[in-house]
């Protein structure tokens, strides 16, 4: 997980998470400077299974979150946003799938600020499934809702420093080189709400030359990884 000032949400989503966790299980949370009591939150859950660090890289979402990803130890990698509700068995669920699969992406229901829910499925907002064009045109991982096998991490690390967004770059490596099991069953709520750090599911707000950049830079750099394997 990677925070910056999330006081507002942080304590249920933690919460939400804990719950499912065995005992030897880890949640590595990098925080990237927040300046609210997001970290008095997170130090007052008083769990030796979350481990709080600083991000020592760039400022910024990206490498925030390879910060924590940089000292995952177990064989199965989740990621979480800040300001989500995993629903019940979503651990045990995703990870009964990545038994069978590499990459696991499960579907969420979307929620405003109040986990009022708006739409009960991100998958037929976004038009989510597996494909190496269909995600480079549009891309259909978002990762709050994905899984993977520590083999992905591997191969995804270090990020480029110009990708535009993490979960697409996993996601991309994903469609190359491993195998991909998108879940349509919800397994979250994802909240919506005018902080978000991540993009909005409901239409971008970057225009269409920043767009073609985007794809142009993460073709370049997924044809430069794939010959260093």
């Amino acid at each position: 997980m990677a925070t910056y000032n999330g006081e507002k949400y942080i304590h249920c989503q933690i919460a939400s998470i804990l719950k499912q966790l065995a005992s030897d299980d880890e949640l590595i949370i990098s925080d990237d400077g927040s300046s609210d009591g997001t970290l008095s939150i997170i130090e007052g859950f008083c769990d030796s299974r979350i481990s709080s660090i600083c991000n020592v890289g760039a400022p910024g979402l990206l490498f925030n979150i390879e910060n924590a990803l940089r000292l995952a130890q177990g064989k199965y990698v989740f990621l979480a946003d800040q300001d989500d509700v995993w629903l019940p068995g979503r651990i045990a669920e995703m990870t009964s799938a990545l038994h069978e699969f590499d990459v696991v992406v499960s579907d969420a229901i979307v929620t405003d600020q109040y986990l009022t829910v708006t739409h009960p499925s991100l998958f037929q907002l976004l038009g989510s499934g597996s494909g190496i064009i269909k995600n480079l045109i549009k891309n259909t991982y978002v990762g709050c809702c994905m899984a993977f096998r520590k083999t992905v991490l591997e191969a995804a690390l270090p990020f480029p420093q110009d990708t535009p967004m993490h979960d697409w770059w996993i996601g991309m490596i994903g469609e190359l080189n491993f195998s991909i099991c998108f879940l349509r069953r919800p397994l979250l709520y994802y909240r919506r709400h005018d902080a978000n750090l991540s993009c909005t599911v409901f239409g971008s707000k970057y225009a269409i030359k920043q767009k073609f950049v985007w794809r142009y830079v993460m073709s370049k750099n997924l044809i430069r990884r794939q010959l260093e394997f």
